[in-house]
């Protein structure tokens, strides 16, 4: 069975035909992904049979042409009700808008009410840190997963990551000559966009660096990366990736435990310790305040979590 045999009773025959070469067109020509094109046809199909069951009447070229905002608004609200969450939701818009696009360019449709409606807003999924006692362990521990200066640079790494909130890119990005002063209180980053910052730097971050320094077989000057991998090279962060799984799985830790989780816990722990958001917000280089406020949203949850457990009311059993 064809795709397009599935619903031959809820679309025009000369509809399904400029639907098939618009997926041909978006296969051939622009080389979608067979997994977009899967999902794109998928979409185009439900909305379909959605706008069949809404008008009374098979989806046509007539029925496309006088579409209005709120037969989406009552499109995506039915795919709610099914339990499809706002990701997906914008995709079936994204596919449907591009569908209707290529029909209005051959003057069977009109782009204009998928335009105007508004895609579902997704949930920002909060960041996932690891306790106090975790992060400890993944810096303390982290270089027992390798040897000799690869588990020197590993430690430092993570050192950078937890002890000063560093971004993954902002650690491997240090040149060669990076924290040799011992004295040194300060490091200026620079980040995304460009963006430059100054971020206190922590003895234990000087001590992994020269501890790693001096074990490294490589050249760190200054026109050279500071961490490098095996055969010399810039680290790459994969490899750092590598490694941070083999130690979760070592020490029973969630999935969500990657090198980034530490410079979430970094944020978190600096918040319940009574860090105020603006100076977190430069610690961590956010352009926008609202981005490290998600982090009071983590404490909140991590809170209530606490009461819910040590709270004879909040108690089961």
């Amino acid at each position: 069975m064809s795709r397009d045999d599935s619903i031959l009773t809820f679309a025009t025959p000369e509809l399904l035909a400029s639907r098939s070469a618009w997926l041909k067109n978006l296969a051939e020509e622009r080389r979608v992904a067979d997994l977009t094109l899967d999902a794109y046809e998928r979409d185009t199909r439900q909305f379909f049979t959605f706008l069949t069951q809404y008008h009374g009447q098979p989806a046509s070229f007539a029925v496309l042409t006088k579409l209005k905002p709120t037969d989406f608004r009552a499109f995506l609200a039915n795919r709610r009700k099914a339990g499809t969450g706002a990701r997906s939701l914008g995709r079936n818009l994204s596919g449907i808008r591009s569908l209707l696009t290529f029909l209005e360019r051959q003057g069977h449709a009109s782009s204009a009410a998928a335009t105007a409606a508004k895609t579902p807003k997704k949930k920002r999924s909060l960041p996932k840190p690891l306790s106090i006692s975790e992060a400890q362990l993944v810096v303390e521990l982290g270089e027992q997963i390798e040897e000799g200066w690869i588990a020197a640079r590993n430690a430092a790494v993570l050192t950078l990551l937890y002890g000063l909130g560093l971004r993954i890119s902002e650690a491997l990005g240090l040149p060669g000559d990076a924290l040799t002063d011992p004295e040194q209180s300060t490091l200026r980053i620079t980040g995304k966009g460009g963006k430059t910052r100054i971020v206190p730097v922590l003895p234990a971050a000087i001590d992994a660096t020269a501890a790693y320094r001096k074990l490294c077989p490589y050249d760190l000057s200054a026109d050279s990366p500071l961490f490098r991998g095996a055969r010399g090279g810039a680290l790459n962060p994969g490899v750092l990736q590598r490694d941070m799984q083999r130690l979760r799985r070592a020490l029973g830790l969630p999935e969500s435990a990657t090198p980034h989780a530490l410079r979430h816990s970094f944020a978190t722990h600096l918040l319940s310790a009574g860090g105020d958001l603006r100076t977190i917000q430069e610690l961590l280089g956010h352009a926008s305040l609202s981005t490290t406020q998600l982090y009071t949203e983590v404490e909140t949850a991590r809170l209530m979590e606490i009461y819910d457990s040590a709270h004879p009311r909040g108690r089961t059993g």
